[in-house]
């Protein structure tokens, strides 16, 4: 391991994090429309991206820093089970080109901006819409709260920040720094900004990777040496658990665990509100499917991406703390110049998706809370002023996270956020094809979900803390170790079946539904289709 600051790396990172910053503050002019004072335009780009520009949207919004960080990282912890987050990226997109195609088209049609706008149209119930936008607020801050944490493991390992000096301020100014530039032309620009650097942020991962996989095996004696000494490393005692530290190949044991939680995330990626806003943000139903088709190409790169764990173990690199084992792969493998683009590509990786998610979290604040709750005559510009504030406070919040508490707290809560988005799919979903479930089922499922997996997390154990210490646990009546999401979510369904025949046989009141039919397949060029904002009354009910 390198000591003192690299100064070369250091300024190639300078380099690349002032060019994006420039392109954050310039995509305000980028498409600006006349009336850039609504929801629609700094919260969604205008409702006017393509096809590409989806595309690189998309994939910096999924693909994240922390991505980059924690999943070779996994593999460099444990070994071959961190694999999983592969073959759920590629279930994934099967699933949303039956569904995404649909929420495109009523939400184009109706003016909705959120998850919870569709919700509380389709089933008139602000309730049940508030509970999807508290969760939906709920998962994301500490996901953002992790794209700092993976800017400040670059910084560690560059030698600025982090453990190299005693005093607070001057340890975290240079987090300080990109945070502070971030809420900047995030308030501007809105969701333009990530739009726009998402290209740089995407070309530099695929140019590090293809670069990594290349040059780092040749370097370490090629990938039987390579797989070699993972094999070794893995099968030595971990002192904490007196276990094998972990496996090339996942034991029987851990094929539930494998299968529920690759099933279990495929299924909650697309639930997160920045997952919504990027799509939202197409100007087409086209543009849609055309990037289900085309995102697996990202699949490609994370399966390669998540080789380098068992790189960080064959260059015998040591760290206390996981998600630095990449970034100090890339200062010992790479010169410092090369090491320097790939510290931006990762620190580029994490300004993306934090500017997304702080704008959906925004946005579902704004309609879904303070238009529906607070202010219902609140007019576009009150909208937008409001969500852009709070998409700083989204930001501030999420810094004082990093700032004040053990970075594993962050990584349990994102964790747990996964096991609550979860539980709003039967309402996204199962309304974009069913008017059949009660509202009142689906939020009692919503509820019984909810509380299952939060309390499920907090009994499980690891060696270094008593509660949240993972998000497995076993499934009741099977016995198996399973992922406590999508145990929760079976729940979550089978509540809101037996409710809805109760509620049904009761003929308790359903709510208006307010989309129709054909509102489903719309597209933009279609005669007739215009957007139509709901009325501030709209689903007043509960």
């Amino acid at each position: 391991m390198k000591h003192g600051v690299n100064g070369v790396a250091l300024g190639v990172f300078i380099f690349f994090f002032l060019a994006v910053t420039v392109m954050g503050f310039l995509a305000a002019r980028w498409r600006k429309a006349e009336n850039d004072q609504s929801l629609d335009e700094w919260g969604l780009g205008g409702r006017s991206f393509g096809t590409w520009v989806t595309w690189f949207l998309l994939g910096g919004d999924l693909y994240t820093a922390y991505t980059f960080v924690a999943v070779p990282a996994a593999i460099y912890a444990a070994g071959a089970a961190g694999f999983f987050a592969v073959p759920y990226t590629i279930l994934v997109y099967p699933l949303i080109f039956m569904f995404l195609p649909r929420l495109w088209s009523v939400s184009h049609k109706h003016g909705y901006v959120t998850t919870s706008d569709f919700v509380r149209g389709r089933f008139g119930s602000k309730g049940l819409s508030l509970a999807v936008a508290v969760t939906g607020i709920l998962a994301t801050m500490p996901y953002i709260a992790l794209q700092l944490v993976g800017i400040q493991a670059v910084l560690d390992v560059m030698g600025v920040g982090g453990s190299a000096n005693s005093n607070w301020f001057v340890k975290d100014l240079p987090l300080l720094i990109a945070f502070g530039v971030l809420a900047a032309y995030t308030y501007s620009s809105g969701l333009r900004a990530p739009a726009l650097i998402a290209f740089v942020k995407d070309a530099l991962i695929y140019i590090v990777i293809a670069v990594a996989i290349i040059y780092i095996p040749i370097k370490l004696g090629g990938f039987d040496h390579i797989f070699a000494k993972a094999g070794e490393a893995y099968s030595a005692t971990n002192p904490a658990t007196g276990k094998p530290r972990g496996a090339l190949i996942p034991a029987d044991a851990n094929q539930w665990t494998y299968a529920t939680l690759a099933l279990g995330s495929a299924l909650a990626l697309f639930m997160y509100p920045h997952s919504i806003t990027a799509t939202l943000s197409s100007k087409s139903r086209n543009v849609i499917r055309r990037n289900t088709t085309i995102l697996p190409l990202y699949s490609l790169m994370l399966g390669l991406l998540a080789l380098l764990g068992f790189m960080a173990i064959a260059a015998g690199v040591k760290v206390t703390n996981g998600q630095l084992a990449i970034p100090q792969l890339f200062e010992d493998m790479f010169p410092s110049w090369f090491a320097g683009v790939a510290f931006a590509a990762i620190g580029i990786g994490a300004l993306v998706p934090a500017a997304i998610m702080s704008i959906a979290a925004a946005n579902l604040f704004t309609r879904n809370i303070y238009k529906d709750f607070i202010k219902p005559d609140a007019t576009a510009e009150q909208e937008t002023k409001v969500s852009k504030l709070v998409s700083l406070l989204v930001k501030v919040g999420a810094l004082v996270f990093v700032l004040t508490m053990d970075k594993t707290v962050a990584i349990n809560f994102q964790l747990l956020g996964g096991i609550w988005i979860l539980q709003t799919f039967p309402s996204l979903v199962g309304g974009l094809f069913t008017r059949w479930f009660h509202r009142w089922a689906l939020l009692a499922g919503w509820a019984v979900g909810m509380v299952y997996g939060t309390l499920a997390a907090y009994g499980v154990a690891s060696p270094t803390q008593k509660h949240f210490g993972g998000s497995n646990a076993a499934i009741p009546g099977i016995g198996q170790i399973g992922y406590i999401g999508l145990t929760s979510f079976v729940l979550n369904v089978a509540v809101a079946v037996v409710l809805t025949f109760v509620l049904k046989a009761l003929k308790a009141p359903e709510g208006v539904d307010e989309t129709k039919p054909q509102d489903y397949t719309a597209d933009a060029g279609d005669p007739g289709v215009q957007v139509e904002l709901p009325p501030a009354t709209a689903g007043a009910s509960h």
